[in-house]
């Protein structure tokens, strides 16, 4: 397996390039009944389904993903992803992480790492998310990110079968002023 392309290197985490040879992991995590879960899906998403999409997903500005790789053995953990609306410059972000990789603070960090990324260096206007109300971890760490309460779409999704809630989160790049501390600061250094 080849060695992660890391783009940006946080404290504990670092974001880096998506790797085909990485596609059944991804698919996996993508499927696991938690995932699902969170996602208020109600069905796995096929092998084929999921092989045409990396191949259209490759080339598509819009849709930049990143792979989560935690720095103590560069292990890859998660994926996290911004839909980019290209028009009004902002985007929906969505992430998942392997199951055995949650619970263990990782989700807060690898938001932020994607947040400096969308205005640092995507020069976005905003991003923004949709979280399960029942799903109180993901919304804590999504705070701890930077995240924000935005709103709610009523009984949007749905949570071990039952319809709740779907609450929106964001963040502007005037919550992160400055330059960014991962592109600029201490962490660059460690590229060396």
């Amino acid at each position: 397996m080849s060695e992660p392309h890391v783009l940006l290197f946080g404290q504990i985490l670092a974001l880096g390039m998506p790797r085909r040879e990485m596609l059944p992991e991804y698919h996996a995590w993508e499927n696991d009944p938690g995932t699902i879960l969170g996602y208020g899906n109600q069905a796995p998403q096929s092998w084929e389904t999921r092989a045409a999409g990396w191949e259209r997903q490759r080339g598509n500005q819009s849709y930049p993903q990143f792979e989560v790789v935690r720095l103590d053995g560069m292990v890859p953990i998660g994926i996290t992803t911004l839909q980019i609306n290209r028009f009004v410059h902002t985007a929906e972000f969505v992430m998942v992480l392997a199951p055995q990789e949650r619970g263990k603070g990782y989700a807060a960090e690898a938001s932020r790492l994607t947040l400096d990324w969308a205005f640092h260096l995507a020069a976005l206007r905003m991003v923004w998310l949709k979280v399960l109300e029942p799903n109180t971890a993901g919304i804590a760490a999504y705070g701890r990110a930077g995240f924000r309460h935005a709103g709610r779409l009523r009984k949007a999704g749905y949570w071990l079968g039952k319809p709740v809630d779907e609450l929106l989160m964001d963040a502007v790049p005037e919550d992160f002023p400055g330059p960014s501390a991962v592109v600029c600061g201490d962490a660059a250094s460690r590229r060396s």
